[in-house]
């Protein structure tokens, strides 16, 4: 199991959450998770830690170089992508400064092969593949992915983990508000301690 070491702990990546494996950007928006304690992980805390993340997905080479400039983007995405998450859960307006980078992450990418030209052989066509070219792909896809999700009948069934610290969202199945096991067993015992310490609390 992949492993994460931050404050002097070693923390394994949480199974996904519903909806990740089908949306792209609910992953992304829960590559930093908050745990009991005060603590936190932060999966693209690092370049590497951002280049693994990205091809395990898919949107990069493994060994693609990523650098802090590159990685330092993706979590600002991440970033307004939870904060459009957050909007549309809680009822609010969207930051307009959220929408703008969700656009701004959709149209900085040609959507065709651009134009070049070579000395011997003439015009041809091809994408950019330097890193950068790498990473304006990745963010366009994550942005195009949160577009469609916000917009998508899924929509009503984007909804944050209801067992707190845990700061991740999820595709709602039925009544579960939690991401995983481990936050719905420690909603349920927090719901049980507060039955026994304060029985007319109900």
């Amino acid at each position: 199991m992949r492993r994460v070491k931050e404050a002097a702990m070693e923390v394994p990546a949480p199974p996904p959450a519903p909806g990740e494996e089908k949306h792209l950007s609910l992953a992304l928006a829960n590559s930093s998770i908050a745990l009991p304690g005060g603590h936190g992980v932060d999966f693209l805390g690092t370049p590497a830690q951002a280049n693994h993340w990205l091809a395990e997905r898919g949107l990069a080479p493994a060994d693609a170089g990523m650098r802090e400039m590159c990685a330092t983007q993706l979590r600002s995405l991440r970033e307004q992508i939870r904060s459009l998450f957050a909007s549309r859960t809680e009822g609010h307006p969207a930051l307009p400064a959220a929408l703008a980078a969700i656009n701004d992450a959709m149209t900085r990418v040609p959507t065709a092969p651009l134009l070049l030209w070579d000395e011997k052989t003439g015009p041809y066509r091809a994408s950019p593949h330097p890193t950068t070219a790498i990473v304006d792909h990745s963010l366009a896809t994550l942005a195009a992915d949160a577009a469609d999700l916000l917009t998508s009948p899924d929509a009503e069934r984007l909804t944050a983990c209801g067992s707190p610290p845990c700061t991740r969202y999820l595709m709602r199945h039925g009544r579960r508000h939690w991401c995983s096991t481990r936050c719905g067993d420690r909603a349920r015992a927090a719901r049980a301690y507060a039955r026994r310490t304060q029985p007319d609390a109900e």
